[in-house]
Parts: C-alpha cells; sequence; structure tokens
C-alpha cells in the first residue's frame, strides 16, 4: 500500500503527466472533428450504406493513442532520466511488484484520461453530425455503449503498452518510436505488403484488430470484443517481456 500511494505521488507531481493527459483530450477531439468536416461535404452529397456515426467520432483515437501511450511510458522513462530508477529499486527491490504498481497507477490515470477523451470526442462529434443534418448515434443503442467502453478500453491497453515499451527500452524516444511502428507504421503499410504478410499487419494486427472494437459498422475480420482480446492478449505478453526485462538487468 505503501508503494502505491508513493507511485501515485511521483505521478501527479510531475507536471508532463497532466499536460499529456489534457493533450491527449484535446488533440483526439480535434482530429475526430477534422475528420467530419472534411468529409461532410461528401456525405451530405451521398451518403455511405455503412456510415458509422459512432466510430468516426473516434477517429481522433489514431493520433491520441501515441499521447496515451507516451503517458503511460513516461511513468518510468523518467526515473531512467533523471537516474531516479536506481533509488526506486532499492526502496523496493522486488522489481514485479513496483512495475505492477507503476502498471496500476499508470492504468488508473488513463482510464480517467480515457474516459474524459471519449466522452468528449464522442458528444462533440456527434453535435457537428447533428449540426450538419446527418444521422447520429443514439446512447439507447447497445452498439453505441458497447463502442464508447471499448474505445475507452483501448485507450487504456494502449497506455499500459506505452509503459512496458517505456521499461523495455529505458528510454522515451525508443518507447515512442516502437509505439508509432506498431500503432501507426505497421497498419498504414499493410496493404502494400505481399500476400500474408499484409494480412497479418492489416488484420490480425493488434492495435488493427483493436481499434474494430470500438466501431459498428466495421469490417474486421473479428467480432468488436474479439479483436478487443487480440489487443489485450498483446498487451499482456508486452507487459510481461517487460517484467522479464526488469528482473533480469542492471538498472
Amino acid at each position: 500500500m505503501n508503494l502505491l500511494a508513493s507511485e501515485w505521488i511521483k505521478t501527479r507531481s510531475v507536471r508532463s503527466t497532466w499536460i499529456i493527459a489534457a493533450a491527449t483530450v484535446v488533440v483526439t477531439v480535434m482530429v475526430s472533428l477534422l475528420g467530419i468536416s472534411g468529409l461532410m461535404a461528401d456525405w451530405q452529397a451521398e451518403l455511405p450504406a455503412d456510415f458509422d456515426p459512432t466510430g468516426n467520432s473516434f477517429k481522433g483515437i489514431l493520433v491520441g493513442q501515441i499521447l496515451i501511450a507516451t503517458l503511460g511510458a513516461q511513468a518510468i522513462t523518467s526515473e531512467y532520466a533523471t537516474g531516479q530508477i536506481i533509488t526506486s529499486l532499492t526502496i523496493a527491490p522486488k522489481r514485479g511488484a513496483l512495475l505492477a504498481t507503476k502498471l496500476a497507477v499508470a492504468a488508473l490515470v488513463a482510464l480517467a484520461t480515457a474516459v474524459v477523451t471519449v466522452a468528449c470526442s464522442f458528444g462533440a462529434s456527434q453535435a457537428a453530425l447533428a449540426a450538419a443534418g446527418l444521422p447520429t448515434a443514439s446512447l439507447a443503442d447497445a452498439g453505441t455503449i458497447r463502442a464508447i467502453f471499448c474505445a475507452v478500453a483501448y485507450l487504456v491497453l494502449t497506455a499500459i503498452l506505452g509503459l512496458a515499451f517505456g521499461t523495455i527500452t529505458r528510454s522515451a524516444s525508443g518507447a515512442l518510436a516502437i509505439i508509432v511502428t506498431v500503432a501507426l507504421l505497421v497498419p498504414a503499410l499493410a496493404p502494400g505488403m505481399p500476400g500474408i504478410l499484409g494480412d497479418i499487419a492489416g488484420t490480425y494486427w493488434p492495435t488493427t484488430a483493436g481499434q474494430t472494437s470500438y466501431t459498428i459498422t466495421g469490417t474486421g475480420l473479428f467480432p468488436p470484443l474479439v479483436g478487443l482480446a487480440v489487443m489485450a492478449v498483446f498487451t499482456l505478453w508486452t507487459a510481461l517481456a517487460a517484467h522479464l526485462t526488469l528482473k533480469t538487468r542492471d538498472a
């Protein structure tokens, strides 16, 4: 319990925690609204058959996920940067317990950030759609509620991934490079990859599968909750790799 309190004090006392959290909300909402406004003329002329007002509310997550992953990563990379990790490991020699505590605190901060991000992005996007006379999503629809919860879960899992990558690389820039590669670069290159590589990167890749969970009319291979489960399993294995790395090397 003392370790949990200590990690919480360290997290909330770092100004960048709240700057990145606020940036996640603002950037995600702005990118979602830009995506809607950029296509609004085309939609008014001919509304696509698979038009998804819920999924379009969360387009900004493609960018916001990088920020929330950075939020998770800095929970440990900041200690490596300042050398405080040595003090932390001296006070808490059980490295597994230290990492688990950091994961718990990072997940809680990410959860609060994700809830605000998803709520603001959904509300602002639906208001924009309504103002343009386009169909909007209803909270009475079970699919909409599922997509909202999955969007929150996806962002929390992404923050945990960021912390895991930060633990493995011990570097904020290293963690960011991996996050960008995993979340953006591989899915973007998938259409140009040959054969089975393209199928894996475009369909089975964890972030791609996870992103189908917060859409209503998504065309992914997996059902929404299965796609989120793929993302969760990948996150679990990455966290286990981070645990092994932390336990087997010097501070």
